[in-house]
C-alpha cells in the first residue's frame, strides 16, 4: 500500500465518531444493523455470450445453482449502439456478452424467468436508456407493471471515459441521457436502482484502492449536483443510487476502502447535500472480484485469489457479489469454472461464519487506522477534484485518466522488478511443468450468419411506417429539453431496432471523440 500512495499518521483516532454501531450513521460497519443475519448478500454471477438464447440457458442453470439474482454482460456492438447485423460489429457479435439489439432479443434472454420475482441487473452505459426500455416493454408484454420490476442498471457514462471507452455521444448529452433516465425510474420504477456508480473499471484500468474510490465518489457527486440541477428533490433519488466496486487481493486494504467509503458518502449526502432521509446516506453497493488480478499461467490459482476477494467484500459489507471464474483470463467461463465461482460465494455464506455477525474485523486496530488512512487520502483527492472544478472538468481535462495510467505503469513496473510477487508470474514458477490444456467456452462463428437472419426477419414483420413515425418523434424530443424515456420506451414498444435509436441520437448529439476533448 506504501507503494502507491502516501499514508498520513492519524493521530486522531476516535471509536465514537468513526466507529459508531453496524446500522447507524455514518454506517462505517455497514448499512444494516444485523447486516447478513438478516439477509445474505445477493449472489449475482455475471453472464453473458453468443445471443440470447444460449445465454438465457447460463441464467437459468446459474438459478438453479442457486444464485439469487441475474447480472447481463453485453457484447460490444450492444454496448457502443450497433445492431448485430452492422458493419461496425462485424467479428465481435456475441464475444465478450449477449448480443441484444431488439425487444424479441430481450424476450429470449429472460424467456421463462419471472421478471417480478428476480433482481436483475445490466452492465450497460452508454445505450442503457434504449435496453432498460426494452427490458420494460418485455415486462409489460409479459403481463409485469414496471413498478413490480426490482434491479439495477449501472448508467454510469462518466466512468466510459475515465477507464472503460465504451461511449457513444459527447459528455453533455450523455449525462442528460443519464438523467433522464435516473428521474423516469424515480417517478415510475420504484424499486429500481437506476445507476450504479462504478469504480470497478477504474480499479481494472489501473487505479490503486484510494484513486477507484475518489473518483467513484467524485462522480457520484456529479451525478447527484446534475440531477438537483434537473429540480429532482434528493430524497426521492437519493436511495435508488448505489456503486459497484473491484475488489483485489490486499484483503485489509479493501475491507478498509469499503468501510471508508460507506463513511465517506453518507457525510457527503447529509452535510454537503443535505439528504433528510438516513436512507439517502446509505452507500450501497455490488462488488466483483478484479479480473486484472488472474493469471492465464497455473489458471486454479485464481480460484484462491477470487475466494480472498470475495471475503474481503463480504467482511466489507457488500449489498451483492460476483466472484469471477478461475478460466477468465483464457476465455469466457465455462459451466465448470462459473459453477466454482458461485459454491465460492455460497461456501463463504453457509460453511464460515463470517456472515453471522455484522462488521466481524470492526474495532480491530490495524483495520480502524486503516480505515481512517485510506478515508483521509480519498478526501485529499476529492478535495483536488473539487479545486479543478469537478469530475467532469477533471475528465475533460485528462486528469483522472493520467492519475490512472499513472498508477498502472507503476503497479506493472512493481511485478516486473519483482517488487510485487505474482504467484506462478514472478514467484514459485515451475518452468519445467507443462501445464495441462484447459476446456474454454467458445462463440460458434455462425452466430453473426444466424443474427442477420433473425434481425431480417425482426424488421419484415413490423410496421415500418410506425417505425419512422415514432423515429421522427424522437428527433423532436431529443431537439428539446423533454425526459426522452419515453419516446425511447415507446420506440422499442413499436419494434425500432437499438441502432435505429442510436442513429437518430447520434444525428442530434453527435459522437465523442476523445482527440478533440
Amino acid at each position: 500500500m506504501k507503494d502507491f500512495y502516501k499514508l498520513t499518521d492519524l493521530t486522531d483516532f476516535n471509536y465514537e465518531t468513526n466507529l459508531s454501531d453496524p446500522g447507524k450513521y455514518p454506517f462505517t460497519r455497514g448499512i444494516y444493523s444485523n447486516m447478513y443475519k438478516g439477509r445474505l448478500w445477493t449472489m449475482r454471477q455475471y453472464a453473458g455470450f453468443g445471443d440470447a438464447k444460449k445465454t438465457n440457458e447460463r441464467f437459468r442453470y446459474l438459478l438453479k445453482q442457486g444464485q439469487t439474482g441475474l447480472s447481463v454482460a453485453f457484447d460490444l456492438p450492444t454496448q457502443l449502439g450497433y445492431d448485430s447485423d452492422s458493419q461496425r460489429a462485424l467479428g465481435e457479435e456475441g464475444k465478450v456478452g449477449v448480443a441484444i439489439s431488439t425487444v424479441s432479443d430481450m424476450a429470449r434472454l429472460f424467456d421463462k424467468i419471472p421478471l417480478d420475482k428476480v433482481s436483475t441487473s445490466m452492465t450497460i452505459n452508454a445505450t442503457a436508456s434504449m435496453i432498460l426500455a426494452m427490458y420494460f416493454v418485455n415486462a409489460q408484454d409479459k403481463g409485469v407493471a414496471q413498478e413490480n420490476l426490482s434491479g439495477t442498471v449501472q448508467n454510469d457514462i462518466l466512468k466510459e471515459y475515465i477507464a472503460r471507452g465504451n461511449y457513444i455521444f459527447p459528455v453533455k448529452p450523455s449525462m442528460r441521457l443519464t438523467i433522464d433516465l435516473c428521474e423516469y425510474c424515480s417517478k415510475y420504477v420504484p424499486k429500481w436502482y437506476f445507476i450504479s456508480i462504478s469504480g470497478y473499471h477504474i480499479r481494472e484500468a489501473g487505479a490503486t484502492a484510494v484513486e477507484e474510490l475518489a473518483f467513484t465518489i467524485a462522480n457520484g457527486i456529479a451525478y447527484v449536483d446534475a440531477a438537483l440541477k434537473r429540480g429532482l428533490n434528493i430524497d426521492d433519488f437519493g436511495p435508488r443510487l448505489s456503486f459497484f466496486f473491484g475488489a483485489h487481493n490486499n484483503l485489509l486494504e479493501e475491507i478498509a476502502k469499503f468501510r471508508a467509503g460507506r463513511r465517506i458518502w453518507a457525510r457527503i449526502m447529509k452535510e454537503h447535500f443535505h439528504a433528510q432521509d438516513p436512507k439517502s446516506w446509505m452507500l450501497r453497493f455490488h462488488t466483483q472480484t478484479c479480473g486484472s488480478t488472474l493469471t492465464a499461467q497455473e489458471p486454479e490459482n485464481n480460484i484462491v485469489r477470487v475466494t480472498i476477494q470475495a471475503l474481503a467484500a463480504v467482511l466489507g459489507g457488500t449489498q451483492s457479489l460476483h466472484t469471477n471464474s478461475f478460466d477468465e483470463a483464457l476465455a469466457l467461463p465455462s459451466e465448470k469454472a462459473v459453477t466454482i465461482a458461485l459454491r465460492t460465494q455460497q461456501l463463504l455464506s453457509y460453511e464460515s461464519s463470517v456472515s453471522e455477525v455484522a462488521d466481524p474485523l470492526g474495532g480491530a486496530y490495524y483495520l480502524e487506522k486503516l480505515t481512517d488512512e485510506v478515508e483521509e487520502s480519498a478526501l485529499s483527492l476529492l478535495k483536488e477534484i473539487d479545486s479543478l472544478g469537478g469530475a467532469v472538468k477533471c475528465i475533460e481535462s485528462g486528469y483522472m485518466q493520467r492519475k490512472i495510467e499513472e498508477s498502472a505503469y507503476r503497479y506493472q513496473k512493481a511485478i516486473e522488478d519483482n517488487q510485487k510477487k505474482v504467484i506462478g508470474i514472478n514467484v514459485f514458477t515451475d518452468k519445467t511443468k507443462k501445464s495441462q490444456p484447459i476446456k474454454t467456452l467458445k462463440v460458434s462463428p455462425q452466430l453473426a450468419v444466424q443474427r442477420k437472419r433473425k434481425l431480417k426477419f425482426f424488421r419484415n414483420k413490423r410496421k415500418e411506417i410506425k417505425v419512422k413515425e415514432i423515429l421522427l418523434k424522437l428527433e423532436n424530443i431529443a431537439s428539446s429539453n423533454e425526459n426522452l424515456m419515453p419516446p425511447i420506451i415507446e420506440c422499442c414498444r413499436n419494434r425500432a431496432t437499438l441502432e435505429e435509436i442510436c442513429n437518430v441520437l447520434r444525428n442530434i448529439f453527435g459522437e465523442y471523440d476523445v482527440k478533440k476533448s
